[in-house]
């Protein structure tokens, strides 16, 4: 009886650590507006992102240290891969007149904060 009671909790325990955890989201960006993914102190996290808007977006890394690197264009049904170091934000950039929407899952770090930012 013992047993199953520590292997029990030890599987709650690990199932609960944000490591092994993930994230699922559609998220809709205003006209003009940015999603920014992980604008504080985390670990690394990997992201698939797909644009299900009739345009397209722009996807950038800013450190939260300052600074942006890595810019890349997603057209409308592309689904890209992106890994995001320690403390680095991802900002999905809508520049159209129109809403965007994307899906998201996130792995690794799902510690993020997550806000808009026009």
């Amino acid at each position: 009886m013992k047993k199953i009671i520590a292997v029990s909790f030890l599987f709650v325990f690990i199932s609960s650590c944000s490591i092994f955890g993930s994230l699922h989201s559609t998220t809709t960006i205003k006209p003009n507006d940015s999603f920014v993914l992980g604008n504080n102190e985390h670990g690394s996290f990997k992201v698939v992102l797909k644009n299900i808007s009739n345009h397209e977006l722009k996807i950038f890394m800013a450190p939260i240290s300052g600074g942006t690197h890595s810019p890349s264009i997603v057209v409308p049904n592309e689904t890209i891969k992106v890994k995001a170091d320690k403390n680095t934000a991802l900002i999905i950039e809508n520049k159209s007149f129109e809403q965007a929407d994307v899906t998201l899952k996130v792995t690794g770090d799902i510690g993020l904060s997550m806000g808009y930012k026009n």
